[in-house]
């Protein structure tokens, strides 16, 4: 099993998250975004302990592997990974983020993620310390911070998250190999630019793109909200 993920390498990339889109028509909805130039697909897992939320399983990835070319990014919002990384790879996830806060040793569950060929990415809440991410970093190929607090969509991006977002750039930067920076949360056209800044380069946007009157439009203002970046 390959990665479709390439190597951060400087792109902005947009991941519509699918939590937001209208499940009723998710073949379209995921249609529009590959058009109108996304990069990869967001897909929200939630085992309804971690966060107090239900929702996505293996078989909702699935379904969506061979009928997109777009890479499945998938984020796993659950108290004990280590029982949901098999069957989420196999199901077709190119990327499986796990929280640094879930049970289970960390450097473990990214090791398990990377033997079944796929890329390992860790996220924080906006109440974990981003220096957490020192001793493991050189494991990861993401790290999502999230600018809102997990478990529901639509939630207004938290001001104090750009900080955030330059600490763990800053850590990157020291860590010797390439390493996406994903923000999730509250992101839209105003919120894009200051996040991209204050060094972000991949971008989860749900509610902003899906509940918008046109979600190509929305979409592509995300991406032209910091043009000179």
């Amino acid at each position: 099993m390959t990665s479709k993920i390439a190597p951060a390498n400087g792109k902005i990339c947009i991941a519509p998250s699918l939590l937001s889109a209208d499940l009723w028509q998710l073949g379209e909805e995921v249609r529009r975004v590959e058009k109108a130039g996304a990069d990869w697909l967001h897909v929200d897992v939630m085992d309804g302990h971690f966060v107090p939320n239900l929702s996505f399983g293996p078989a909702f990835v699935r379904s969506l592997k061979g009928k997109t070319v777009l890479p499945l990014d998938v984020h796993l919002m659950v108290q004990q990974p280590l029982q949901f990384i098999k069957p989420f790879a196999q199901a077709g996830a190119d990327l499986l983020t796990v929280h640094a806060e879930a049970e289970g040793r960390i450097t473990d569950i990214l090791a398990h993620i990377h033997a079944l060929g796929i890329k390992a990415g860790v996220s924080i809440k906006p109440d974990t310390d981003p220096h957490v991410l020192q001793a493991i970093i050189g494991q990861v190929d993401l790290i999502l911070v999230m600018s809102v607090y997990p478990g529901f969509g639509g939630q207004s991006f938290l001001p104090q998250s750009l900080g955030r977002i330059e600490q763990v750039r800053s850590l990157i930067r020291t860590c010797g190999h390439p390493v996406w920076l994903e923000v999730d949360g509250g992101i839209n056209a105003q919120t894009a630019g200051p996040v991209i800044r204050a060094g972000a380069d991949a971008l989860v946007a749900g509610n902003a793109i899906f509940s918008a009157a046109d979600p190509v439009h929305a979409l592509n203002q995300i991406r032209q909200a910091a043009p000179d970046i």
